[in-house]
């Protein structure tokens, strides 16, 4: 049976479609997932003889809804990493990054993060409108893209890239979570590390707007730990886990928010 298991995982692996699974119990019509255009018109002035001529440039930026209610996702219709995604889960994380640290500025924002084509913002709490970190954040975003800066000063490698130390199991665990798991939950600003398989157990880290997304539970459990399952007999469940550093960055932002109700 697990043989007949492996082989229709390596089957579905090979044919690598385009289709992918949708995990969250709402649909997107339920979170009013939008693709709100703000365009940005900059006139440039071109030195032509005899008369004055300007070009006009359009940096469209899209705003679209998440499964989280705290997080709003930004496509400003270019390259951000390419490829891979970086998570900046406080102000003190973001040294790599004059856009992260730019955005932290703005204030009730709680966490940055950068996926291939796109910028989520999460802010701190239900509280905190959109309606004045938006504006921010897309003035924030513009003006970076104009500059021609660098999106970060430090190399972005995939995180559940496959290695040629890892077993048959965990080699098959990465290669569904990076060809058919990751892909549809970026399409939702976040994203799913691997950060190990022991005992039965898959370990993953969310980030992005997974993060305190109240759908983040249904997420593991209904999708892909069913889907690990039936493709990996010996998957028995999937844990989702935090870095230490995490942790700590989660205790002093509590600490924090406890002493400003104070």
């Amino acid at each position: 049976m697990a043989a007949r298991m492996r082989w229709g995982l390596h089957q579905l692996l090979r044919s690598r479609n385009t289709s992918h699974f949708r995990f969250l119990v709402k649909s997107r019509s339920q979170y009013h997932t939008q693709g709100a255009g703000h365009s940005f018109t900059r006139p440039q002035l071109l030195p032509v003889t005899g008369a004055t001529h300007f070009s006009v440039r359009h940096l469209s930026i899209q705003t679209q809804d998440t499964p989280n209610p705290r997080s709003l996702k930004f496509l400003p219709g270019k390259p951000v990493l390419g490829s891979g995604t970086l998570d900046f889960p406080s102000p003190s994380s973001a040294e790599s990054s004059s856009l992260a640290r730019i955005l932290f500025e703005i204030e009730g924002v709680k966490s940055v993060f950068f996926g291939p084509d796109f910028i989520t913002v999460t802010k701190a709490d239900d509280d905190v409108e959109w309606t004045d970190i938006k504006r921010h954040a897309l003035e924030a975003i513009d003006k970076f893209f104009e500059s021609g800066e660098p999106i970060t000063s430090v190399a972005v490698h995939p995180e559940s890239s496959l290695s040629e130390d890892d077993d048959e199991i965990v080699s098959m665990i990465k290669e569904l979570l990076d060809t058919r798991i990751r892909p549809t939950v970026q399409e939702d600003g976040g994203d799913v590390i691997f950060k190990g398989f022991e005992d039965g157990r898959v370990k993953l880290k969310l980030v992005g707007s997974c993060t305190g997304c109240p759908s983040s539970t249904v997420t593991l459990r209904n999708g892909i730990q069913n889907m690990l399952q039936f493709y990996i007999p010996e998957v028995d469940e999937v844990e989702q886990v935090e870095d230490e550093v995490d942790e700590i960055n989660a205790k002093v932002f509590s600490e924090l928010e406890r002493k400003l109700q104070d």
